[in-house]
């Protein structure tokens, strides 16, 4: 069965491809639709969606351009998503001495802080989205709920912050790929980030304005992905976020061509310094030793001698000539 679902899934991929990359569209789109009909109907249940992991390749095609293709998966990845759970709860019923998995123990419900946005309490639940994720233990931590909009507070100042970070940071699903982005909520974080700006500086027409200012400019900037990538997916904590410099705060391509700046500048500034000998030449006039190091500069025109200044390494006394 599992070879099956796999090589049914291989066909439904192909004409996905074909019907996103060209050719002739309608008829490839009309082969992944068939295709995504007889997987609809295909026998599964919950070992084989553990086993070939097909459920999380199928979720991507959710997001495919053709609206037909992306329903239908849509359709079969929620199915799949139901087999699943009912599976891991059944399991759950057999390790716990149950038969009947309609008596398990309703799970608390989460309360959200409504200034923050964050979780107050919470139980565990049976599993994580299986079409998301591979299936973990049956008793798992819960993750925060995603939130279908910004939440607002009595500050009208403060929730327009909230919306212009949700909205720069709802733009990171399209510009990459990567599934763990997905699973991100763009409006619990903004309302996060926000809290943390505002508990570390204060109002936003305070003293700190221009620091405000700074993180939403690199947050919004669109030559700027990679910070709004990392506070999405956390890389970047929102009570770490007031207090870095905007050096910090600049893409990966920005931070390398600084640092290869400061390299040169530092070869520059290296390679201009006067190099310093040692000799037993010069007889220092206060202790009367003659070890010394010193180094010769050009201070007058270039038809006159270089200035020669030495150093006593014993008392560290200065002289020139």
């Amino acid at each position: 069965m599992e070879k099956e679902l796999i090589k049914l899934f291989e066909a439904v991929k192909k004409a996905a491809d074909g019907a996103r990359d060209g050719g002739d569209l309608s008829r490839e789109e009309d082969r992944c639709v068939d295709a995504l009909k007889r997987l609809e109907k295909f026998p599964v249940n919950y070992d084989v969606l553990v086993s070939t992991k097909v459920g999380k390749s199928l979720r991507r095609l959710t997001k495919h351009p053709r609206k037909k293709i992306q329903d239908l998966a849509s359709k079969v990845v929620e199915m799949w998503k139901k087999i699943a759970i009912e599976g891991i709860k059944n399991n759950r019923n057999m390790r716990l001495g149950k038969k009947d998995s309609s008596k398990s123990e309703p799970e608390e419900a989460e309360k959200i802080d409504l200034h923050s946005g964050k979780v107050m309490k919470s139980e565990t639940i049976l599993v994580q989205n299986v079409c998301a994720v591979n299936i973990g233990p049956i008793r798992t931590p819960v993750a925060p709920p995603k939130l279908a909009s910004v939440v607002k507070c009595k500050d009208d100042s403060r929730n327009k912050i909230r919306e212009l970070l949700s909205e720069a940071l709802c733009k990171v699903s399209s510009e990459t790929n990567e599934d763990e982005v997905n699973a991100c909520d763009p409006f619990g974080v903004a309302v996060e980030v926000e809290s943390a700006m505002f508990k570390y500086w204060g109002r936003f027409n305070g003293v700190h304005k221009l620091e405000y200012r700074s993180v939403m400019f690199n947050i919004k900037d669109p030559r700027n992905p990679d910070f709004r990538r990392k506070v999405l997916l956390g890389h970047v904590k929102p009570e770490g976020i007031p207090k870095m410099t905007p050096a910090e705060m600049a893409s990966n391509q920005r931070q390398s061509e600084n640092e290869k700046l400061k390299e040169k500048a530092l070869f520059e500034c290296q390679r201009g310094e006067s190099q310093e000998a040692t000799t037993n030449e010069f007889r220092c006039g206060r202790c009367g030793k003659n070890e010394t190091t010193y180094h010769q500069m050009q201070t007058r025109s270039a038809d006159e001698p270089m200035t020669t200044y030495v150093t006593c390494v014993n008392c560290n006394n200065h002289w020139r000539f």
